[in-house]
């Protein structure tokens, strides 16, 4: 099943206008943070370059995007992060035995089909009922980035100077269509590498550009 990144530009004309898609959602993300004591989500004044358009920036089937935080998990863990065919039940394990370690974490404590990243930086993953009740888990694009950084040497990336991110997707995909195929990538790891890729793309963007990642 194939899982899309999107970035949300996080720009007056898109934030302030009387039908904004994400105003609900803008709405409880700045509840949440005002009660653990951050920031709102930054509104930018809309400058040439900025819109208000909302892009789709990465694909990836969910798969991959386990066998990512399989190997997050496994090196935040200092265990031996070994390629693997197929996530069978020692993912499940690892997730069981570190749970409160999984649960700090912003790449892996995330709903897969839903959900967001703002750039507002903070430890943690932030949730009350009613996130868990939608979208689950509010990431922080900046810890997100320094998780990717961290497990990337253990994928074959260089995090100062990583490859090209895989061009977006054209259009949206359906929640049950297969993702396009990844580029041809001769590493063991290469399905972590093609989400990390992703992933990577869209932190450095949402930083970049003050914009919000959401997953669909």
């Amino acid at each position: 099943m194939a899982c899309d990144l999107w970035l949300v530009p996080l720009v007056d004309v898109l934030c302030h206008t009387p039908d904004n898609p994400f105003a609900e959602e803008l709405a409880l993300y700045n509840k949440v943070l005002h009660e653990a004591g951050l920031p709102a989500v930054p509104v930018y004044q809309y400058m040439p370059g900025l819109s208000g358009e909302v892009a789709p920036v990465a694909v990836f089937d969910y798969d991959a995007l386990h066998f990512l935080r399989r190997a997050y998990l496994l090196q935040v863990c200092g265990l031996p992060v070994t390629p693997v065919d197929e996530l069978g039940g020692d993912y499940e394990q690892l997730l069981e035995m570190f749970e409160s370690t999984a649960q700090q974490s912003h790449l892996v404590w995330h709903y897969d089909h839903a959900g967001a990243y703002v750039p507002v930086d903070f430890p943690h993953p932030l949730s009350d009922d009613e996130l868990l009740a939608g979208g689950g888990p509010l990431g922080s694009s900046q810890t997100l980035l320094r998780e990717l950084e961290f497990v990337a040497p253990s994928i074959g990336i260089d995090p100062a100077n990583p490859p090209a991110a895989p061009a977006p997707p054209l259009a949206p995909t359906e929640l049950e269509e297969r993702a396009v195929p990844a580029p041809y990538d001769p590493s063991p790891f290469a399905r972590e590498r093609h989400v990390w890729l992703g992933l990577h793309a869209a932190a450095t963007r949402s930083l970049a550009q003050g914009s919000m990642i959401v997953f669909s």
